[in-house]
């Protein structure tokens, strides 16, 4: 029996995906090489009891998310580094909602990413390099609220 299709199921590659800020940027600003930081932890609260001295009891906190990194080759001209720039410059924050979408080999969702409440925190350019031919990336730390997870 072939192993690759045992119960058919092939895990979805997790190199084709998309992100889009929802209100902001335009069709170059979907394509990212890499995102990191779609976690999330719960707190741990930990209680001690009067007259125990062995251990505390744990128990669940609040929800916590890590802040999102998104890279790309640096594009000059972006409505989503104006946004950026707003932020960062004029303190001018208009929280985005995002939508990152891990896609089939049709291009077709096959689960996304809602991210809510997103605003830009951290803007950066690769090092400046005259003995290696490579590309510009910047990379965009994004804070945001919390996210939920959808099928299609």
């Amino acid at each position: 029996m072939d192993h690759h299709t045992a119960g058919g199921y092939y895990p979805p590659v997790g190199f084709h995906f998309k992100v889009e800020f929802i209100s902001v940027g335009n069709d170059n600003d979907v394509r990212f090489q890499s995102v990191g930081g779609l976690s999330m932890e719960l707190e741990v609260e930990n209680i001690k009891e009067g007259g125990q001295n062995l251990f505390e009891y744990k128990l669940p906190g609040r929800s916590k998310f890590s802040d999102l990194n998104l890279k790309r080759g640096l594009l000059l001209d972006s409505e989503l580094i104006k946004w950026i720039k707003d932020a960062l410059y004029n303190r001018d924050f208009k929280p985005a909602n995002m939508n990152i979408s891990l896609l089939n080999s049709d291009h077709e969702p096959l689960l996304t990413w809602q991210v809510f409440n997103a605003w830009p925190r951290k803007w950066s350019v690769s090092d400046l390099n005259a003995t290696e031919n490579s590309i510009m990336v910047e990379t965009l730390e994004i804070a945001y609220t919390y996210f939920t997870v959808k099928k299609g």
